[in-house]
């Protein structure tokens, strides 16, 4: 099997632009007096001032958390596989690719012009070396697990494989690189789209440490490279002159701002400050669909907001007491008059319509809410509590408009049901992350998944016991092991039934408690072009121009 890309990449309505820049030069004559030469007009810059959530906590591909850091690395860097406007995917440093008949060896030719933005030729030996160094464990890659297809990536991540050259990845020479999988993945080309599998600059890396991704020292590959960073303030990538498809580039700087209250990047994008919104304020959005309808734009998109348990301390290493919890959350009150915007309410952590899925669903989906909060209460007694001896516990989220607004209304429906008394607490971003993957001071905390390709296993893999972002404590090695069967199983109805047996498990556990679907919900010029909404929201800044 083969695929093969053509010389250029196209936009989304298959043709090809080249973007020229015009200095013009005016000189006028003015009768009976010397001439006079106008000053040199260049065309204006044309930049993007983009919204886009928390600060990135680092812009290192294979460490980086997060929806806000990803937005930046997609400009920034690009893998062997890409995406066009509407999420498809097409192909990126790799010009074509083989496939082998089993399934489980991918060999793929790098393009001859894949150049990094110090000039140095992109090769086979810089995509070995990323992810080599993804599953290092000294790296601390909290995606490393997205690598595990990979023959021996989980034996090396967890210590068991010393040898980090076993890993199913090598250069057959410069531009040619030879992948060799564990087992059929047929979600692997999507999946290499994600910045962990991005190629890094060896010499760089090296040479600078840590502190390699800081402007003035990252060498990246992307449409675009760090021009500036400054913490809570903006990062400004400027288009890179050494990409290989940079002619169809038409933004000349895109400029990220971290917007952490959604209320005030509103006011921003109202004053004209920002182009694009990462989000809106869902107490905003009967306003703006009254005022700003033709600029607010919703599109279904492929994550699940939800709430987590830390199973590995008291109270919520009772089994009883988080289904309590998770049944007395009022979903339909949620998504009906707090976010407003079309989401629909989970009862699974697996995105229903994922490509190749049969929904599975929380056993308390079809009771109404007074059947489960009667339910709920009998569990919560059954756990050791009462209105005489009430539960105390942390909710914690991170700094945000809409997240503080659906912890208020989470903890209300939780005294109401049971008496709780619910402390919230509000963390910046970074330190959010921190304190979640410790499990020490948290007991329940807000989360989002979006999933990183179109396949069920995205939603799942993040609950093995060893993955860096099971932030629950969940470990249960027959839903390890169900997964490791699918990864290895070539029949697709096979493997459909081991992963929806995989969730069943998980949903049992209470682990989470599956709030809502996504859907992205932003506000955007009319003048920026050349985007589309997509289930990913896969939004790449190299397709977008602005035509005031």
């Amino acid at each position: 099997m083969e695929f093969k890309s053509g010389l250029k990449r196209f936009l989304t309505d298959g043709t090809f632009v080249k973007t020229t820049r015009a200095v013009a030069l005016g000189v006028s004559l003015l009768a009976g007096t010397s001439a006079l030469v106008a000053p040199s007009l260049a065309s204006a810059e044309m930049v993007f001032n983009r919204g886009n959530g928390s600060e990135p906590g680092s812009l290192d591909p294979q460490i980086s958390e997060g929806v806000p850091s990803s937005h930046i690395l997609r400009d920034l860097f690009e893998g062997l596989t890409a995406e066009n406007t509407d999420g498809s995917l097409i192909p990126g440093q790799a010009e074509s690719w083989t496939i082998s008949e089993d399934g489980t060896q991918f060999t793929f030719k790098i393009r001859d012009d894949a150049v990094w933005s110090n000039g140095d030729p992109v090769t086979a030996h810089d995509f070995v070396f990323a992810w080599q160094r993804a599953v290092n464990p000294t790296t601390g890659s909290e995606y490393s697990f997205l690598l595990y297809p990979l023959q021996n990536a989980q034996a090396i991540a967890g210590g068991e494989e010393k040898d980090i050259n076993k890993l199913g990845v090598k250069a057959v020479d410069d531009k040619t690189l030879e992948v060799q999988l564990e087992g059929p993945a047929p979600y692997f080309l999507g999946m290499i789209t994600h910045s962990v599998a991005y190629p890094v600059h060896k010499a760089t890396v090296e040479a600078h440490g840590e502190a390699w991704t800081r402007p003035g020292n990252m060498v990246s590959n992307g449409a675009f490279k760090l021009d500036e960073w400054t913490p809570q303030s903006r990062i400004v990538s400027v288009k890179s002159d050494t990409y290989w498809n940079k002619d169809t580039v038409k933004l000349d700087k895109v400029v990220y701002y971290p917007t952490e209250s959604q209320t005030t990047a509103l006011k921003r994008y109202r004053a004209g400050e920002l182009d694009w919104t990462y989000e809106v304020p869902n107490d905003q959005i009967k306003w703006i669909k009254e005022n700003m309808a033709d600029e607010f734009h919703v599109s279904n998109y492929l994550g699940t907001y939800y709430y987590g348990f830390n199973m590995t301390k008291p109270p919520f290493n009772d089994p009883k007491l988080r289904k309590a919890f998770s049944m007395a959350i009022d979903r339909d009150i949620l998504t009906s008059k707090i976010v407003t915007a079309g989401e629909v309410p989970a009862y699974a952590f697996v995105v229903p319509g994922v490509t190749g899925y049969d929904a599975v669903y929380s056993d308390f989906k079809a009771k109404d809410q007074a059947a489960r909060n009667a339910e709920a209460l009998k569990l919560y007694e059954e756990a050791g509590y009462s209105n005489d001896n009430p539960i105390e516990i942390e909710l914690r989220y991170n700094t945000s408009d809409n997240h503080k607004k659906i912890a208020i209304a989470v903890a209300s429906m939780w005294k109401k049901t049971f008496g709780a008394k619910v402390n919230l607490v509000n963390e910046e971003w970074k330190v959010y992350l921190e304190t979640r993957k410790l499990k020490e001071a948290t007991q329940a905390f807000r989360a989002g998944w979006i999933g990183d390709y179109n396949d069920p296993n995205t939603f799942l893999e993040l609950w093995l016991s060893d993955s860096g972002l099971n932030d629950t404590g969940f470990d249960n090695p027959e839903f390890d092991s169900l997964l490791k069967q699918a990864g290895l199983e070539q029949d697709a109805t096979k493997r459909k039934e081991l992963l929806m047996k995989a969730e069943a498990i998980f949903l049992e556990a209470n682990a989470v408690a599956p709030i809502y679907h996504y859907v992205t919900k932003r506000m955007v010029k009319p003048y920026v072009k050349g985007w589309q909404s997509n289930v990913m929201d896969h939004i790449r800044s190299q397709y977008i121009t602005i035509e005031k």
